[in-house]
């Protein structure tokens, strides 16, 4: 979590207005920690919810192959944000932004119909959460 110093002054404000004249440096010092656990786990609820993964699929291309991923998305309510393929001779690379947020399925559910879809197509798909590009970053 990215605290700057106004949101610091801001928090420790409010705790000093709720301890009032009780506030010692250890019940400030606990009252604080408890505000920023829940402000930590509010951040992590949030990126968690975003419901956006990265779909990357390769494979020998032929007519159809763009078509068959991307119905097999809509059955499932799943909204394509953002599309990359280059066709590189024979080959095909595919990169998408997708939304999962009103997909009846969870992500583990969408990774196996991807994985039918797949085989059918006798090509690699793979989705990961955009969590995973995120917190790789970060490390």
């Amino acid at each position: 979590m990215n605290l700057n110093y106004e949101d610091i002054k801001s928090i420790v404000t409010i705790v000093l207005e709720e301890l009032g004249e009780k506030a010692s440096p250890t019940l400030v010092k606990s009252a604080l920690q408890k505000t920023l656990e829940k402000m930590e786990h509010r951040e992590k609820k949030e990126n968690i919810d975003s419901g956006r993964a990265i779909l990357t699929a390769f494979g020998v291309n032929k007519p159809g192959v763009l078509a068959k991923i991307t119905t097999a998305l809509s059955n499932h309510n799943i909204d394509i944000e953002d599309v990359s393929q280059k066709i590189m001779q024979e080959f095909f690379t595919l990169i998408m932004v997708i939304n999962i947020t009103n997909s009846p399925k969870d992500l583990t559910e969408i990774q196996n119909v991807m994985n039918n879809t797949a085989q059918e197509l006798g090509i690699k798909i793979y989705i990961q959460h955009e969590d995973t590009f995120k917190y790789m970053h970060r490390i």
